[in-house]
């Protein structure tokens, strides 16, 4: 029974890879980290000592890279750290930002779920390097988590940087409403701060620490590869966007993402104005109706439009950080909506994306590996007791397998579409040659209880994490979700080796050892993805072909692997929405469809 008990756990605890911690969190240490003196560095702004952590890595943790955004820095661009007396020793990871207290917090066992942790003062960086290191490549991590949650402290750099003699640089940035929230009244006129984009703006600052500082730590600050995975990716091309990213950055790649931006009206405005639910404006009325100053939305609205702008601010800076969690729901693993990166017209382009990916003149056109795991969706579908029950409550299992795997696939071909296969073609339109794309197949999970996880999860939303780090060592459920085997092993191995290969020459080539398949750029020889999968399965190869929301319409009216219409319906009402969604074709699906109103079954 404690055995079964675990598995639920660990499915749960699935669901952090997406957001960040489950490869990368380091086991409690029985012994705390001891500061070595061969590891003092000198930074511009003063010294810190490190220690030496896994594989005779060199490790400085929790180093500051910007003054902390408290007091009048909250909703500021951040700026540089001051300058400080004596040696820091940097041996554990900073604070985390201000998030719901979840299992992908990383808040620790004693944090409550759904209480808020984190401090304001958590603009930390982590650095690992390979002993002698002197001036390799740059591997800087953006963690993933919505945007509202997760902190570079989850991962371990160790094996990544010691296997493949490299400088892995893990960062903290602003989360949800401290990292994106933008208001009039919070206006100076000067464009970085009335920007909104706090978050992305703290990205940048650590990229300018590292051009500043990483060549103490053995890296070159003139070959800095930016990756990330999830809302780490889709910060990763905010950084091939924006125009203050210039030569901080020189290759990118992009793990489960794609690029959306929200308008500032959207960020600032009411809601019945074109605003967001949560945008500053709706998140103003609900304080003002938490504190007793009004009854309703309506005497809400009146109030703060009467108000004039510096009580508006003055009242902003004065809540405290609960206060702001208190008017968001954290259930979804801490994971809340609220605008995010923002279309401000100085930090971030104001232009449709294919305008920015497709004209080189409108974004940084770097070296970039886009790709997607082949089963996306199936992280955020596990736990739902939608599509799953547990058998005495103890032992998990699919509800509807057919309808389940089906709801995978289109969701994970749609997310294809957006996040590889149309910015590669936008890319390679703009002119960019050195764009690669690959797809992660890995489903070998191990049955638990006759739960079969490699249908159950599959290749689901970050589970490539931990094959792109080389370290499997870190979270709970590690025996039971990786079965640690030869043909596991050799798939991290030909990832890290790819991976770090893009990192020294801006194309992953045969990896480092020159022993892979070659993974051609995008469209060389008409092939376009390559396949990562273990030998013990199809292994790796070059794979033809490109998603497109044309292709998938076409596989969805021609798939016969439905024993109910009326999911053809839901699926493509989800997946095609506004001028992409054509009522011809949705009738044409299935003879459901034509009595079926597509905006019921969807967020339509």
């Amino acid at each position: 029974m404690r055995k079964a008990a675990i598995i639920l756990i660990v499915i749960g605890i699935v669901v952090v890879i997406g957001a960040n911690l489950f490869i990368g969190t380091q086991p409690e240490p029985e012994v705390a980290p001891v500061r070595d003196d061969t590891t003092v560095r000198r930074t511009l702004a003063g010294e810190v000592v490190g220690f030496r952590d896994r594989y005779g890595a060199r490790s400085w943790q929790g180093v500051p890279f910007a003054e902390p955004p408290v007091g009048d820095l909250r909703w500021r661009a951040p700026q540089p750290p001051s300058a400080r007396e004596g040696v820091l020793e940097a041996l554990a990871p900073g604070n985390l930002c201000p998030q719901f207290a979840s299992l992908l917090s990383g808040a620790g066992e004693d944090a409550l779920p759904g209480s808020v942790t984190g401090d304001e003062d958590c603009l930390y960086l982590n650095i690992w390097s390979p002993p002698n290191a002197a001036s390799l490549p740059v591997m800087f991590w953006i963690h993933g988590g919505g945007n509202t949650i997760g902190h570079g402290g989850s991962y371990n750099g160790s094996a990544l940087a010691v296997n493949r003699d490299v400088v892995v640089v893990t960062i903290n940035y602003r989360l949800g409403v401290f990292g994106w929230f933008s208001h009039p009244a919070l206006d100076t006129g000067n464009p970085l701060h009335d920007s909104g984009n706090y978050g992305t703006l703290d990205v940048i600052r650590a990229l300018e620490w590292v051009q500043d500082n990483i060549a103490e730590f053995g890296g070159d600050p003139g070959n800095v590869t930016v990756f990330g995975e999830s809302a780490g990716a889709r910060d990763t091309l905010a950084m091939m966007a924006s125009p203050l990213a210039t030569d901080l950055f020189h290759r990118a790649i992009v793990q489960s993402g794609g690029y959306r931006h929200e308008s500032m009206a959207s960020a600032r405005n009411f809601k019945d104005e074109g605003g967001h639910p949560m945008s500053s404006a709706e998140l103003m009325n609900r304080f003002l109706i938490a504190d007793g100053s009004v009854p309703d939305r309506d005497a809400a609205k009146r109030f703060q439009n009467d108000m004039n702008p510096s009580s508006i601010r003055e009242y902003l800076y004065s809540k405290p950080v609960t206060e702001f969690f208190s008017e968001f729901d954290g259930g979804g693993f801490g994971m809340y909506n609220s605008p995010r990166v923002l279309a401000d017209g100085h930090v971030l382009p104001d232009l449709p994306v294919a305008e920015i990916f497709g004209n080189a003149d409108n974004h940084n056109a770097v070296p970039v590996i886009l790709g997607t795991n082949r089963d996306e969706p199936a992280i955020f579908m596990v736990r739902s007791p939608e599509y799953t029950t547990n058998l005495l409550g103890l032992f998990p299992r699919l509800k509807d397998e057919e309808e389940y795997l089906n709801r995978v696939r289109y969701g994970a071909l749609s997310w294809k579409e957006r996040g590889v296969d149309s910015l590669a073609q936008w890319m390679r339109a703009a002119g960019n040659e050195h764009v690669y794309a690959y797809r992660f197949d890995w489903d070998e999970e191990p049955s638990q209880f006759g739960f079969d996880l490699s249908k159950a999860l599959g290749a689901a939303h970050g589970l490539e994490i931990a094959f792109a780090f080389g370290e499997f060592d870190g979270g709970l459920g590690v025996g039971y979700l990786y079965p640690g085997d030869e043909a596991q092993m050799a798939l991290a191995d030909s990832m890290t080796s790819y991976w770090s290969e893009f990192a020294y020459n801006g194309s992953p080539a045969r990896g480092r050892d020159g022993q892979e398949v070659e993974w051609l750029a995008w469209g060389t020889n008409g092939k376009h993805s390559i396949i990562l999968d273990s030998p013990a399965d199809q292994g790796i190869l070059m794979s033809e072909g490109i998603v497109t929301k044309a292709s998938i319409k076409a596989e969805l009216a021609a798939d016969a692997g439905f024993s109910d219409g009326t999911l053809k319906c839901e699926l493509y009402a989800t997946t095609f929405r506004g001028e992409d969604f054509v009522q011809s074709e949705y009738e044409a699906l299935d003879p459901a469809c034509a009595g079926l109103d597509p905006s019921g079954l969807s967020a339509f």
